[in-house]
């Protein structure tokens, strides 16, 4: 069986389901969802025909271009994890089909569901894939037969499940926001900097609202924490790969010294409460964008759409001079300097070195 599953390239491991897939999830997300948001606010708000114009009309929903990118998430992210674990042609073109299906079914929780079911999909379609004779009927055959089927046993209820812990962070993040404030922020961040995907958790999460207001703060200020407290050995090439980069790039002088991540860290817990209790900053466009910080402006964009959003529904009268200055504050300013004077303590003790921060 070994020998097999090495042959296969089956490799069942927290890496590559943990890791690997659940990257490539957000990205098939970025590609679609994340995308037709930003298509469809810049369109509303240029006033762009095109743009607002409904381009396809399929059993009775009309499309916008943004529409159509964004119908397509459940595919996306499902093509997404396919690739990362290294399907074979036919086994990764059926996942386009499985997508479909585990984010119908999967509801509002259909990013989990499209995870755990693309997974098993790709796994039997690669343990079939070139075993027969006629491959080409066999291999998609049990890839989408595979799919459909876990689709219609357990993504209902692993959406419903992602939902129901989604809502409960969120509600509990309306009740005490401090507190939660702090907790959201600092574990969202952390994920950041980790090797795995923030941004593929809030959006299986479903996390928006101040929650998700929570979650930028704490993406932000690991990315432009380390930004700014290792520009002394980074300089310019650095701030710009780690503040609208990722913080990830740091993980391997995290794992050298512990220490480093002292600042950035703590920078989140106070940048969180200030998020949700100050300025009352809320994440209403695409949860995906909850776990994005400053990575290409993404978080950023998300707010922004958000606002728009809710100023069309009625939920906010008029974007304010004051939520600017909250989204700019929390993004960029407070960061920046609570992780300056973070670090500076951290280096008066001797915790922190210069050359730690080098990449």
């Amino acid at each position: 069986m070994k020998e097999f599953l090495k042959r296969k390239d089956i490799e069942i491991s927290l890496k590559r389901y943990g890791i690997d897939a659940l990257g490539a999830m957000a990205q098939g997300l970025f590609c679609s969802l994340l995308i037709g948001t930003i298509i469809n606010t810049i369109g509303t708000q240029f006033k762009i025909p095109f743009l607002m114009t409904t381009v396809a009309t399929i059993a009775g929903t009309e499309y916008t271009v943004g529409g159509l990118a964004t119908a397509m998430s459940g595919p996306a992210m499902a093509v997404a994890i396919g690739y990362a674990l290294k399907c074979p042609p036919l086994v990764l073109f059926s996942m386009i089909t499985v997508g479909f299906a585990a984010n119908a079914l999967g509801g509002a929780g259909g990013p989990l569901a499209v995870l755990f079911v693309a997974i098993l999909a790709a796994e039997f379609g690669k343990a079939v894939s070139k075993e027969t004779k006629v491959d080409i009927l066999v291999t998609p055959l049990v890839t989408i037969g595979v799919g459909i089927f876990f689709s219609w046993l357990i993504a209902p209820s692993l959406g419903k499940a992602a939902m129901w812990v989604g809502d409960v962070i969120m509600k509990a993040t309306e009740l005490h926001p401090f507190f939660m404030g702090i907790i959201v922020s600092v574990l969202v961040g952390m994920a950041l900097t980790l090797p795995i995907s923030s941004a593929a958790i809030c959006a299986a999460l479903g996390l928006t609202g101040l929650a998700g207001g929570a979650a930028v703060a704490g993406c932000c200020a690991q990315m432009i924490g380390f930004a700014v407290i290792s520009f002394r050995e980074n300089k310019w090439g650095g701030l710009v790969s780690q503040g609208i980069g990722t913080s990830m790039l740091q993980m391997g002088n995290i794992i050298r010294n512990p220490r480093i991540w002292i600042a950035p860290t703590l920078a989140s817990a106070v940048t969180g409460p200030i998020a949700t209790c100050l300025f009352k900053l809320q994440m209403n466009g695409a949860p995906v964008s909850s776990g994005m910080g400053t990575c290409g402006l993404v978080g950023q964009i998300g707010v922004y759409t958000g606002w728009v959003n809710d100023v069309a529904s009625g939920a906010k009268s008029t974007i304010t001079a004051f939520d600017w200055i909250g989204l700019i504050a929390i993004s960029f300013v407070l960061p920046a300097i609570f992780a300056l004077i973070f670090d500076s303590v951290a280096r008066k003790l001797g915790w922190v070195k210069e050359g730690d921060m080098k990449l």
